[in-house]
């Protein structure tokens, strides 16, 4: 039977800000609670396991940002085609690319599977992740990849749902995860003294929780664009269309990642305390990255069905409104931990050393967020119209290749920490001028015309 098709959200009407702030808040809640759900494992094993623990998972971030980023990136590829297709109603390619899509993910998942737990070990030695908490690290960071199938299929589920205008239903599931992984981290580290392995035990343990709801809710929407089982399959147009967005996507991703490997490693040069203060900076620094990214989603779903609408005006409106708002965001956080971010530290450690040097990080990088925000909404605008080969240039030379540059180059001349810090800000100032320049002459919409 022909099922009713049942529009979820159409970001094609409407008051600009209104509907970027209606789709923008759940992706920015649900992701404040992907990231209450990663930074879990810090703060219980940083409390209850100690630094070297604590140090332990922020070594592996950077490795296991390598691999999920990249296919992120990838599946970014999906959630503009069938944003596209939704927003031109072209019903059957919707469809058709939802199914390519998940296919797509569990095939990544086993892929990557395999490639993180061939190559954790020798990643982290290439690291020089320190010795005293190297073994915990290669321990939890192979557990993690364990995970990498369900932790693929979520992150393709909640990119087809926000390509459909439904932004709540991600959400929901993390809320639910989150709370299932701290309980599982609570129940597993200090009650049944189960240390690190405990800590990564509680993540996979979630991330199939979330996978298994986001299926559900793919398969219990009654529209035509619910998915089925029976119709799983690779539709070679739509995959190479998805890859010609995705790929560069997650090369930019990867490429980024490989610049903060370095970082990573030479943050690793300056012992323990203060690997221990970066890995807890990072997560009390997600919170204007998690920010970030969700202006960005929004901003690429926004364009994408716009653009396959042809409501090309509202498409430039919603990049300055979303800067805008962006900006004002940018500024409160960066004030917010400029000068509180010392007592947010607390939270994953009373240990004096990793204090006084997350202290320091604080004020060397906390200051320069606004500088990031032309490189989010203009690299998400451009690629929701379908041009993803530039903004992936621009990020790889402005951000990637200059930060290594800097770290090879310039930081053996005065090795400090404050001179590690100082390639975030040049290189996030870099690449937002670049872009501008490039967003003003409109050749990014006008190739994204040509090739619809």
């Amino acid at each position: 039977m022909k099922r009713e098709h049942v529009a979820i959200n159409e970001l094609t009407e409407g008051v600009i800000w209104k509907q970027l702030l209606i789709f923008f808040f759940p992706i920015l809640l649900g992701t404040f609670f992907q990231q209450l759900y990663n930074t879990a494992d810090t703060v219980i094993v940083g409390q209850f396991v100690g630094k070297e623990a604590l140090a332990a998972v922020g070594a592996t971030s950077q490795p296991i940002q390598l691999l999920v980023g990249f296919f992120v990136g990838l599946s970014s590829g999906a959630t503009v085609i069938i944003s596209q297709f939704y927003g031109a109603k072209n019903q059957q390619d919707t469809g058709k690319a939802i199914h390519t899509a998940v296919a797509l993910s569990l095939i990544g998942g086993l892929l990557f599977m395999g490639i993180g737990l061939g190559f954790s070990g020798p990643l982290l030695r290439a690291m020089k992740t320190p010795a005293d908490c190297y073994d915990s690290a290669l321990l939890y960071i192979r557990i993690y990849f364990l995970g990498m199938i369900p932790t693929f299929l979520y992150n393709m589920g909640t990119g087809i749902l926000r390509a459909l205008g439904d932004s709540k239903s991600p959400m929901y599931i993390l809320i639910a995860c989150c709370i299932v992984n701290i309980l599982l981290d609570l129940l597993f580290v200090p009650v049944l003294e189960m240390g690190i392995f405990g800590a990564a035990l509680a993540t996979v343990l979630s991330q199939l929780i979330s996978a298994v709801l986001v299926m559900v809710e793919m398969v219990r929407k009654k529209s035509l664009f619910s998915f089925r089982f029976r119709d799983l399959s690779l539709t070679p147009r739509l995959l190479k269309r998805i890859l010609m967005i995705g790929f560069p996507a997650g090369l930019q991703s990867a490429t980024y990642s490989i610049s903060n490997l370095i970082v990573q490693s030479s943050v690793n040069s300056f012992g323990t305390d203060m690997v221990a203060a970066w890995a807890a900076f990072a997560k009390m620094d997600a919170i204007f990255w998690m920010i970030s990214g969700a202006f960005g989603i929004a901003i690429t779903t926004f364009v994408g069905q716009n653009f396959g609408a042809k409501k090309y005006d509202r498409i430039k409106k919603s990049v300055r409104i979303s800067l805008g708002m962006e900006a004002s965001a940018a500024v409160f956080v960066s004030f917010l931990f400029f000068f509180g971010g010392t007592a947010i530290l607390r939270i994953f450690t009373n240990d004096d050393g990793v204090l006084a040097c997350g202290s320091q990080l604080i004020h060397l990088l906390t200051p320069f967020y606004i500088t990031f925000i032309c490189v989010e909404i203009f690299s998400g605008a451009i690629r929701g119209v379908g041009e993803a080969l530039y903004p992936m240039l621009v990020t790889v030379f402005g951000v990637c290749l200059l930060r290594i540059a800097w770290l090879l180059l310039i930081l053996p001349l005065h090795h400090t920490i404050g001179m590690v810090a100082a390639c975030y800000p040049i290189t996030w100032s870099t690449t937002s001028i670049i872009f501008l320049i490039y967003y003003l002459r409109g050749n990014w919409l006008k190739r994204g015309i040509a090739s619809s």
